[in-house]
């Protein structure tokens, strides 16, 4: 899908995790584009000052702000309707809102924050917002996922989406990476769901990006100027990614890839994330679980 000319035909794009970061720079280029957007985040203070970067970029870009904790499942749903009602057709739903955590936090539902951030918040916002982006012809899901999957260590499902054993920040990176293999196997099984309808499914490995790395750490500040200033982990790299697989006309039809940001090269998951019966469970232990959320 390519970004029309006229602002009568401009894209409705919903991004989440909008206020700061890979989403941030994805909005303002999507801005640029001509996308008339709506976006999620958790401050609206930040949300306004990022309303305010779109302006800057593209003057009278249409930006409406949606505020969630999207460590609440009942705040996502929420939220998902309220996107779903303001909006009679998404053309590209983005889900890159997401968190590596340094310590286990368990959220007001009792899941692990990390897996409901970056596990639960997208698989509940697509189902809310699935038959508006059906109705829409041509319209994509983008989901943020990270080669972080490979280190992983072992899948057990049903029981890893609920664990909320403690763990130290050195053992944080191992669970980060689940929760994103968790998102690689959910664009996949979502990909196998769409078949036949028009509507794709695809995700992606941003790369290494400073843009918010570490935010729990005290010395993260200092470490991402050291970084940006060595030209390492330039987060545009990450949000050109995003942008491309939402409007690049390349891509339309195409779905349930894992792309990487060298070269967009189509990435083969980590063990069990290409298992179609594994994808399958988790969905299945996904609806069991948060049907009562």
């Amino acid at each position: 899908m390519s970004v029309p000319g006229s602002p009568s035909e401009a894209p409705t794009i919903v991004i989440t995790g909008a206020t700061s970061g890979l989403g941030r720079l994805a909005a303002i280029e999507l801005a640029k584009q001509g996308a008339r957007l709506g976006l999620t985040g958790r401050s609206p203070e930040r949300a306004a000052a990022t309303a305010a970067c779109i302006e800057m970029a593209a003057p009278g870009t249409e930006v409406e702000i949606f505020i969630a904790d999207f460590a609440r499942t009942a705040d996502v749903r929420r939220v998902g309707r309220e996107i779903a009602a303001h909006y009679a057709r998404i053309d590209v739903l983005i889900n890159n809102a997401g968190l590596h955590a340094f310590e286990q936090r368990i959220t007001p539902d009792g899941y692990p924050e990390m897996v409901a951030v970056n596990y639960f918040a997208p698989w509940i916002l697509t189902q809310e917002l699935l038959a508006t982006l059906k109705a829409t012809p041509g319209a994509r899901i983008v989901n943020v996922a990270s080669e972080a999957s490979r280190r992983h260590g072992t899948l057990t499902l049903p029981s890893d989406l609920t664990d909320t054993a403690p763990f130290t920040a050195r053992g944080s990176s191992r669970l980060y990476g689940k929760s994103k293999l968790l998102d690689i196997m959910f664009t996949l099984e979502l990909a196998r769901r769409l078949d036949g309808t028009g509507l794709t499914a695809n995700c992606l490995d941003p790369g290494f990006n400073v843009t918010g790395l570490g935010r729990e750490l005290g010395f993260a500040a200092r470490l991402e100027k050291i970084l940006s200033a060595l030209h390492i982990g330039d987060p545009a790299r990450g949000a050109g990614l995003i942008v491309k697989l939402a409007t690049d006309p390349v891509f339309p039809g195409q779905s349930g890839g894992y792309y990487t940001v060298k070269n967009t090269r189509r990435l083969t998951p980590v063990h069990p994330g290409g298992d179609s019966a594994m994808q399958a469970r988790l969905w299945a232990g996904t609806e069991e679980l948060l049907s009562g959320s």
